[in-house]
């Protein structure tokens, strides 16, 4: 017991390591329990770090702000890292869309800010803070607080103003999101199972499928199969042909006739398509035929070959072999000449024997390395991260440079490097494994401290004065721009549930509500929508807190 007191009580590194980990293992113990079906999660990290703060159970402020800063790098880092690869093409598909709706939820939690203080006679410096904590963007207090602090005559306690409302405003910002996607689904009575699959392709152009292909088509007898109409743009791959009951490996100049059956993988609509065009589907599937050839899953490992086309090594000219699929972060994507070939993909290789042993030496396929984190890469990408976010921007009518911070500058880099895959020798990917790991790591670090650090504000003003006027004030900064581009996401644009769940996180910049969409499915749709739109948030909520500032203080 005297231990426990002198861990508690004592102002150490062990202090500091002691208190913070009893918030995070008390907050997840805390999350884990199930009320009406309902868990609240790794958020309760944050609420268990609100009680030790008001009771002074803390710790070294400057230790604090590292802890929150660094956990807030780690966890935007690692889902910049999950999602990058299919970044553009999911923004080049439906990206104006999601990043037009969360653009509404800031302007409209801004007019609502404008409103509050025009009509509800809350103080614009108060109520600005209000505003960032509503939508727990830290970033955006930082630029508020700054363009306070630039303005002439300011006072010292106009310039606490903003924390003070960001503390307030901010436990019910970080549940009001969680609170709107649980409405959500029990309104709209929704089924994750059905609503998980389209979005775990959300990377990729179009879910595969696989079909037996009788020819029928008499113009297409005795034609090479790179010759069939449609075939290339379809996206759709040949891989094996049976022609008089014996299966081969279809390359590009394997020549069909009319009675083979082919076997074919692609996008559902281009195979029907497909079918069309060719013939009819088979009730015989090839892959039952006794042959000499294999498919086997090949995982690329090798540093050369990252960064490459499929077609850039000429696989079909030197080896009986084709490649139906790549699979990558479980999403398969149709495994074009133009796709690109990242670390730890894995290759389906249709073939015979010995090609697919030659193949495999060539693209690594050393399993071992698959899991093996590169750090060297994560450190560089970091400091990448913080020059960007570190960077003045600079904005007509503003006086002073914008910065983007240490949650919009850390995501930018782990985008632009996961997509580019390889610089010389060094490789950005992160298993798995690794990114839920720092990712966690991250969330919960960020959250302790967080909560650690507001707690004795945070309560004092509520039980105070217009504490509740004030915290009723930021709910509605909250909710209702969320209510609104719910309900017109789920029955306007008909938004799938856990991509329309990333989008009200990723316009919220609300990592834990992002935390509890990913909880609920194993799809990445969540990370992935919220992706597409945090970069034009954060430098909507940074620019517009700023405005609020510089417009309505006089």
């Amino acid at each position: 017991m005297d231990t426990f007191l002198q861990l508690i009580q004592t102002h150490s590194i062990e202090h500091s390591i002691f208190v913070l980990s009893l918030v995070v293992a008390l907050g997840l113990l805390l999350g884990s329990i199930s009320c009406f079906g309902i868990r609240l999660g790794v958020s309760s990290v944050l609420f268990v770090g609100l009680i030790f703060g008001h009771y002074d159970l803390t710790f070294d402020p400057k230790i604090l702000e590292f802890c929150r800063d660094f956990g807030l790098i780690l966890f935007v880092y690692s889902i910049g890292m999950q999602v990058g690869p299919g970044f553009i093409s999911s923004l080049r598909r439906e990206g104006l869309v999601l990043n037009l709706l969360a653009g509404f939820v800031v302007i409209a939690g801004g007019l609502i800010t404008i409103g509050l203080h025009l009509w509800g006679h809350i103080p614009m410096s108060l109520a600005v803070g209000m505003f960032t904590g509503a939508t727990t963007n830290p970033s955006s207090l930082g630029a508020a607080q700054q363009a306070l602090s630039s303005l002439p005559g300011i006072t010292d306690e106009a310039l606490k103003l903003p924390g003070l409302g960001y503390a307030v405003a901010y436990p019910f910002g970080i549940v009001g999101v969680i609170l709107t996607m649980m409405a959500l689904k029990i309104i709209f009575r929704i089924n994750l199972k059905q609503e998980a699959p389209e979005p775990t392709q959300t990377l990729d152009e179009k879910p595969l499928c696989a079909m037996n292909i009788r020819v029928d088509n008499p113009n297409l007898n005795d034609i090479a199969i790179t010759n069939i109409p449609y075939l290339e743009e379809s996206g759709v791959v040949i891989s094996r042909v049976m022609h008089h009951g014996k299966v081969r490996v279809a390359v590009d100049e394997s020549r069909i006739f009319v009675g083979d059956i082919v076997y074919a993988v692609g996008p559902q609509k281009e195979l029907k398509d497909l079918i069309l065009t060719i013939g009819h589907q088979s009730d015989v599937d090839v892959r039952q035929i006794k042959s000499n050839i294999m498919a086997q899953k090949l995982i690329v490992t090798k540093p050369d070959v990252v960064g490459k086309a499929v077609g850039d090594l000429n696989i079909w000219e030197r080896y009986s072999i084709t490649l139906t699929r790549v699979s990558r972060a479980n999403i398969e994507f149709a495994a074009s000449k133009d796709l690109q070939f990242h670390y730890g993909d894995i290759v389906f290789a249709v073939g015979e024997e010995e090609d697919i042993k030659e193949f495999a030496i060539e693209i690594g396929h050393a399993s071992e390395n698959r899991n093996v984190p590169f750090v060297i890469p994560l450190f560089i990408g970091v400091v990448s991260g913080i020059f960007i976010g570190s960077w003045p921007i600079t904005f007509p009518g503003i006086p002073f440079p914008i910065k983007l911070g240490l949650a919009g500058g850390p995501l930018i880099a782990a985008l632009v490097l996961s997509r580019i895959g390889r610089i010389g020798k060094f490789i950005w990917h992160m298993p798995l494994n690794a990114n839920l790991m720092l990712r966690e790591l991250g969330i919960v670090l960020f959250l302790s401290s967080v909560g650690l650090e507001s707690g004795k504000p945070f309560i004092e003003t509520l039980v105070a004065g217009q504490g509740f006027y004030w915290l009723a004030c930021g709910g509605l900064i909250t909710i209702i721009p969320l209510l609104i581009a719910a309900v017109w996401g789920r029955i306007k644009l008909k938004m799938n549930y856990l991509t329309l769940c990333g989008v009200l996180a990723g316009s919220m910049t609300n990592a834990p509500a992002l935390a509890f969409a990913n909880s609920l499915s194993p799809s990445n749709a969540a990370s992935v929508s919220c992706a597409t739109v945090y970069p034009l948030v954060m430098l909507l909520r940074v620019v517009l807190a700023q405005i609020l500032v510089l417009y309505f203080i006089h």
